[in-house]
C-alpha cells in the first residue's frame, strides 16, 4: 500500500508532475456485481483516486473499502465486517502500466482498446493481473474504463459456509474514471 501511495504522490506532486500528459481524479467510479440465487449483490463507490501518466503509461488507483454503498445496509455491514474486513484492510489498490502504450493513438478520437498489467491488492493480498479496458480523450478529460472479474477466494476473502452456495465464485468489477489534466504546481511567494 505504501508503494502505491508513493506512486500516486510521485505522479501528482513531484516536480514536473503537472506537465502535459498527467491526468487524475478523486471521484472515480468502481462498482461490482454478483448474481446469486437468493439476491444479487451490487455496490458502488465514487471515491476512487486515480492517476495516469500518458508519457509513461503508468496507472494507479486506490479506493476506500468503506466507500462502497449497497442497496441494503445489512449487506454493507457484512461486506465491511465479515468479508473484506475494512478496518484491517481499509483500501484496495492497483498500480501498473498500460502495455504497448501508444499515447498518439488517443488523438485519433474514440475509445482506444488497451490492456493494463499490474498489482491489484484487495484484503491485503497482492496479485498480478492483466485487465482489458479503454482510454479516450474527450474534451479536456481522459476517460478510463475497464470490466473484469475478481474471485474473492484469490484474495483470501472467506465466505461463511452458511451462504457459500448462494454467492458467486467471481464478482464482475467495473471501473469508470473521468480524469482531468493535473495542473502544474505553482511556486508560492513567502514574503
Amino acid at each position: 500500500m505504501k508503494t502505491l501511495l508513493l506512486v500516486l504522490l510521485s505522479l501528482v506532486l513531484l516536480p514536473g508532475a503537472g506537465a502535459q500528459g498527467k491526468y487524475s481524479t478523486r471521484a472515480g467510479l468502481i462498482s461490482f456485481f454478483s448474481a446469486t440465487p437468493i439476491e444479487d449483490i451490487e455496490a458502488r463507490s465514487t471515491q476512487a483516486n486515480g492517476v495516469l501518466d500518458l508519457n509513461t503509461g503508468q496507472l494507479a488507483f486506490s479506493v476506500p473499502m468503506k466507500s462502497f454503498v449497497f442497496r441494503r445496509t445489512l449487506m454493507q455491514e457484512h461486506f465491511n465486517e465479515n468479508y473484506v474486513e475494512s478496518d484491517k484492510f481499509p483500501r484496495s489498490t492497483f498500480a501498473g502500466t498500460v502495455l504497448n502504450f501508444q499515447p498518439g493513438s488517443l488523438h485519433q478520437g474514440g475509445p482506444q482498446s488497451v490492456v493494463v498489467e499490474g498489482d491489484l491488492t484487495i484484503h491485503g493480498v497482492k496479485r498480478r493481473v492483466k485487465v482489458p479496458g479503454t482510454l479516450e480523450l474527450k474534451d479536456d478529460y481522459l476517460l478510463i474504463s475497464a470490466k473484469f472479474s475478481v474471485a474473492p477466494a484469490d484474495y483470501d476473502i472467506e465466505i461463511p459456509a452458511l451462504v457459500r452456495e448462494n454467492i458467486a465464485k467471481s464478482v464482475a468489477v467495473t471501473v469508470s474514471f473521468a480524469c482531468s489534466p493535473t495542473a502544474p504546481l505553482q511556486a508560492t511567494n513567502t514574503r
